[in-house]
């Protein structure tokens, strides 16, 4: 099970599986909806050395990922490991089996009837094919996958009307969503086939030669797994926590004139941001050092837009409200006393929303950036005693008033701290409490896991489901320890050689971008020449981060995380605690390549500029996006397109404010900054066209991902046709009728074959900065000659458009 996974071309299998307790619904198995809480919420999930970082929550522009299903829900346990695995991995399973309905069992047992016809005529076409057509692959992984990607498509679509039906019509009508599923999709599907793997790990206690840190990884799943333990403590360790705190006006006395402190408490030792967030990253004009960065905070529900249009988030609006009011009666409050407080809460967060500035006006950092000194916060904003607070954010260094800042967000600490100031203090306190109860409710009790559970039903659309406690584990424990889990994950998934294929590739993806820069009609000789320095300058990182390889190294990364067996939730405050000493560590130290903000079994891949480097982790050098078994056109229309996408993200509309050495500065003639928003006004406004669910895009929200699509695509197909020059055409897969210049664009289509319910979908319009990915598809093809070209498509019809957006 490595980079050329000898596993079936399968983007999704069917099953239900049973709850840690299956009478009612563990909520944190849709962690799927990860990306739409909020930043407190997922912040026990954020990079302290361990985990995903919390940059992707950032409003700044911090890195650019393929996808955002960082987290994908799960509630399937039937994925496709390789077969070695399928035994060790698969056995003990409860069978899903009996639970299926009658109509069910029909509908799989047709599936699989078709599915074992289908193979069958591939077979016999291949025999045919075979002692007539020489030029054609039969090996038994070539079979394979022709078997998948014909069963994937709709032939009945013509590919010049619409290719995305085309390419993913069969998948979608053989993959409805099922219980709790609000997404599925390829990523989906082999996060879960990850999960899976990790599960096994983290259980296998018997292995040898473990590190202090792979142990501790293995300590932390246990204590999440101690079900009885958790259900024993119910509500206890947060009412503990709370009176620590100093104290909540719902269920016992507080003292009134304790704002500041409680809002240093929440913030340094508990990872939650109320009204602002403060963090540590490498200062965008400066890319040597780390600086304190001070951005607008994120709300409870996804946008701002949530609380800002209530006509149409009516519903949202009410099962957040009646989950927070849950929550209160959970800890101790009445009924009545709960609901009037949490309507004063969501009244004050409502003000709040209205005064962040929305992701699509904050694109260009060159405006948003504002270097000054600590002590300039209290003139900015004089309603936080900021000495104080950095102090206590960052206590294991020292600080002065003419430590340097940068803020992001000016006018909005301006309109937050007028806020404070005219607010209640009991307000602000309720407020403070509930953004911490929000955030440690996912740790405590399945009464919780449940109140959450129906939340997140009317968010996202899902029906109630029992999802394994395990996956919820496996997620914990990737968030909070995941380069320990990523390094067990590397040694038994990842082949030796596979960081060198994979390094091989991107090589050539690069190459391909930068010789089609010599082309590029709109911009200046000189800014070309600088923009092809930077191409060449892209620092690539494959697999995982070397450090994880060493046990002694990786020790020392977790020497000061202490975990504890069988204590989940004083595990997690021991992950916040650690998470802050990293962070304040990092302020005094120089930005590290080796510090990922994504662990090595992610199903991702980012580019970030300030190190001007791409990113792609172990998890994702797989089937479906990659096979050395596989025709070259596949492997290129997969991780090619990937590839080619986190390298365009140097030149979409953010990342190409940045240098090759990481900084923002104005490197760019004044003529070709004007011919790129000339450019790049064409793709704003033919996404900004689409429209799903009678709901339009907002092609401005997501250009930098749009431009990076496109440019991908063309380098990736490049390459392609560079590789074909090296090394003649390749033999085409059986049964298809398609060149491989074909199966190139199919290959791509099928990467982003998904379904969603319509909430979901709102949610994505809302507030995610990539297009829907039926538009990531049509979109890209649509704006590709070389699309048109092979599939044959007339002037002017819907792929094949007489106008097309076209840039790098």
């Amino acid at each position: 099970m490595n980079i050329d996974n000898k596993v079936k071309y399968n983007m999704r299998t069917t099953g239900k599986k049973k709850s840690w307790n299956c009478s009612s619904c563990d909520a944190k198995g849709l962690q799927a909806e990860d990306r739409s809480l909020s930043h407190d919420q997922k912040a026990h999930r954020s990079h302290g050395g361990g985990g995903r970082s919390t940059e992707s929550t950032m409003s700044t522009y911090r890195r650019a990922t393929l996808d955002e299903e960082d987290l994908v829900d799960s509630t399937s346990d039937d994925i496709y490991p390789s077969a070695p695995m399928q035994v060790s991995l698969l056995r003990g399973r409860s069978s899903c089996w009996p639970s299926r309905t009658q109509t069910e069992r029909r509908l799989m047992c047709l599936v699989c009837v078709l599915s074992v016809g289908l193979f069958i005529t591939l077979i016999t076409t291949g025999i045919f094919y075979k002692q007539t057509h020489p030029g054609v692959c039969l090996t038994e992984p070539c079979i394979t996958v022709a078997s998948a990607v014909l069963g994937a498509m709709d032939r009945s679509v013509d590919p010049c009307q619409d290719f995305y039906n085309f390419a993913c019509g069969g998948w979608i009508k053989n993959n409805p969503l099922y219980e709790g599923k609000s997404r599925w999709g390829s990523f989906s599907n082999l996060w879960e086939h990850n999960m899976l793997v990790m599960k096994q790990l983290l259980e296998n206690t018997t292995m040898k030669g473990l590190s202090e840190a792979e142990e501790k990884a293995q300590r932390y799943y246990e204590a999440c797994m101690n079900e009885s333990k958790i259900e024993e403590l119910g509500a206890k360790p947060l009412q503990q926590l709370i009176d620590q705190i100093g104290g909540w006006g719902l269920t016992e006395p507080w003292d009134k004139d304790n704002f500041q402190k409680v809002l240093r408490t929440v913030s340094a030792n508990l990872r939650t941001s109320p009204f602002f967030t403060v963090f540590v990253n490498t200062d965008s004009k400066n890319s040597s050092t780390n600086i304190i960065q001070v951005d607008q905070t994120s709300l409870g529900l996804p946008s701002r837009d949530y609380y800002l249009n209530k006509t149409a988030n009516e519903k949202y609006l009410t099962a957040y409200l009646n989950f927070l009011v849950e929550l209160g009666v959970l800890l101790g409050g009445t009924k009545e006393s709960s609901r009037a407080m949490m309507e004063e809460v969501l009244d004050f967060e409502t003000t709040l929303a209205n005064i962040t500035v929305p992701q699509e006006e904050r694109r260009d950092e060159e405006l948003i950036y504002n270097k000054m000194e600590a002590k300039d916060l209290a003139t900015l904003a004089p309603a936080v005693d900021w000495m104080a607070y950095l102090r206590e954010m960052f206590a294991s260094v020292s600080l002065n008033e003419s430590e340097p800042v940068v803020v992001y967000a000016k006018e909005y600490l301006q309109k937050v701290s007028d806020l404070i100031t005219k607010t209640n203090k009991s307000l602000l306190n309720n407020y403070m409490m509930m953004k911490v109860v929000r955030k440690m409710a996912s740790i405590l009790d399945q009464r919780f896991q449940d109140a959450e559970q129906r939340f997140l039903e009317v968010m996202y659309g899902t029906k109630k489901s029992c999802t394994p406690r395990w996956k919820v584990c496996v997620s914990d424990t990737d968030s909070a320890l995941g380069f320990a889990l990523g390094a067990m994950f590397v040694k038994a998934t990842f082949a030796e050689d596979s960081k060198a294929i994979a390094e091989n590739m991107v090589t050539e993806i690069k190459q391909a971008f930068e010789d089609g820069l010599k082309y590029v009609s709109w911009m200046d000789t000189e800014t070309k020449k600088a923009a092809q320095e930077k191409a060449d300058a892209i620092y690539n990182m494959v697999g995982y981060p070397e450090f994880i390889m060493n046990a002694t190294k990786l020790d020392k990364v977790f020497n000061d995380f202490a975990v504890v067996s069988g204590l989940y939730f004083q595990n997690v405050m021991q992950y916040y605690n650690f998470s802050g000493r990293v962070t304040a560590d990092q302020l005094r130290k120089p930005p590290n390549r080796n510090q990922w903000s994504m662990t090595p079994p992610t199903v991702n891949a980012y580019y970030n500029p300030t190190k001007n480097e791409m990113v792609l982790p172990a998890g994702i050098l797989q089937v479906p996006f990659y096979s050395r078994s596989w025709p070259k056109a596949l492997n290129f229309g997969g991780i090619g397109v990937v590839m080619g996408h986190e390298l365009t993200h140097a030149f979409d509309d953010q990342g190409r404010e940045y240098d090759k050495d990481g900084n923002l500065r104005p490197w760019w003639k004044n003529s070709s900054v004007e011919a790129f928003k000339k450019q790049t006004q064409c793709m704003v406004e033919q996404y900004g066209n689409y429209s799903i669910n009678q709901e339009p895009l907002n092609g401005r929200q997501t250009l930098g991902e749009n431009i990076a699509d496109n440019g991908g695509l063309k380098a990736a197909y490049k390459a392609y046709l560079n590789w074909i020059k090296r090394n003649g055409e390749e033999a085409t897969l059986p049964a298809l009728g398609m060149t491989n210049h074909q199966l190139f664009f199919v290959g791509f289509a099928q990467v982003w074959c998904s379904v969603k319910t319509p909430e979901s979908s709102h949610e994505g319009v809302m507030t995610d900065p990539h297009s829907p990915p039926r538009f990531r598809v049509i979109g890209t093809v649509s704006n590709s000659r070389e699309f048109s070209k092979h599939f044959g498509c007339k002037a002017d019809t819907p792929m094949n458009p007489n106008h097309k957006c076209e840039l790098w």
